[in-house]
């Protein structure tokens, strides 16, 4: 059978999602966990690749198995044998055709930014941090000309293998919490780093660096080296991932959002 599960975890001390020989992974921890339950090996397929010190509230990931479990002996079975700073939240059997990364149809991540003059101690590593003030009205002027299908070649990390920069940002709003300005952005895919890359943009722009002209001319030019710097990978959340009705995979709850 194939399962489904959902994973939050504080990639704070992890490489990433993806397994390195050099280096402690989420995939590895969770494959691990899961191989107790399931008294055989198990690998495990995620809805979107975290890099190094990346989190997640909303990850979708699926194995399979010839395990017979209860989807509560899935989650606080695999549970008793994951560090805290990883956990499942909900298991559900799915279809043979499910896939976590290729059935997602769209995906959300969330850039968490502390505005203020002094930097963060508890949320070091769970925010990026920003002392100069940032302007909330002339980053949603940029951000607006993110939105929708694009060629994002400029916003992707130069390593990227992607073949195709194309991909099409269907939300792209910004918020801002007492301290915390908030960046969530949805599309059907996204490039390696490009996240991260559209938040260092608009943060310059925020800080009135650059004009919110800029983020559409970061995108005509076609070139990494044109475009803003990379923000730092520990406010950056995976959210989410959306998939088709028929596949009955549980969506997130509010009471997982941060901030």
């Amino acid at each position: 059978m194939r399962v489904a599960l959902g994973l939050e975890y504080d990639g704070s001390r992890y490489c990433g999602w993806q397994y390195q020989d050099h280096s402690p992974s989420i995939q590895a921890r969770l494959e691990q966990a899961l191989g107790h339950v399931a008294d055989h090996p198990v690998r495990v397929h995620a809805a979107g690749r975290t890099d190094t010190g990346v989190h997640a509230l909303g990850q979708v990931v699926h194995f399979d198995t010839s395990a017979q479990r209860s989807e509560r002996g899935w989650v606080f079975g695999t549970n008793s044998h994951l560090p805290k700073d990883i956990v499942v939240t909900w298991a559900c059997a799915v279809a043979e055709d499910f896939h976590a990364r290729f059935s997602a149809q769209t995906r959300r991540y969330r850039y968490v930014i502390c505005n203020r003059a002094v930097r963060p101690s508890v949320l070091a590593w769970r925010v990026a941090w920003e002392y100069r003030p940032l302007d909330l009205e002339r980053m949603r002027r940029g951000a607006a000309f993110l939105v929708g299908e694009h060629d994002f070649t400029s916003y992707r990390a130069v390593a990227c293998q992607a073949k195709n920069p194309v991909r099409h940002i269907h939300h792209l709003v910004l918020t801002r919490k007492d301290e915390m300005l908030l960046i969530d952005v949805t599309a059907n895919g996204f490039l390696h780093h490009m996240v991260r890359n559209i938040a260092g943009t608009l943060m310059s722009i925020g800080a009135g660096v650059q004009e919110p002209e800029w983020a559409r001319a970061i995108l005509e030019h076609k070139d990494r080296t044109q475009g803003g710097v990379t923000a730092p990978p520990h406010g950056l959340y995976f959210m989410a991932a959306s998939y088709p009705a028929h596949y009955n995979v549980p969506s997130l709850r509010s009471t997982h959002m941060v901030w």
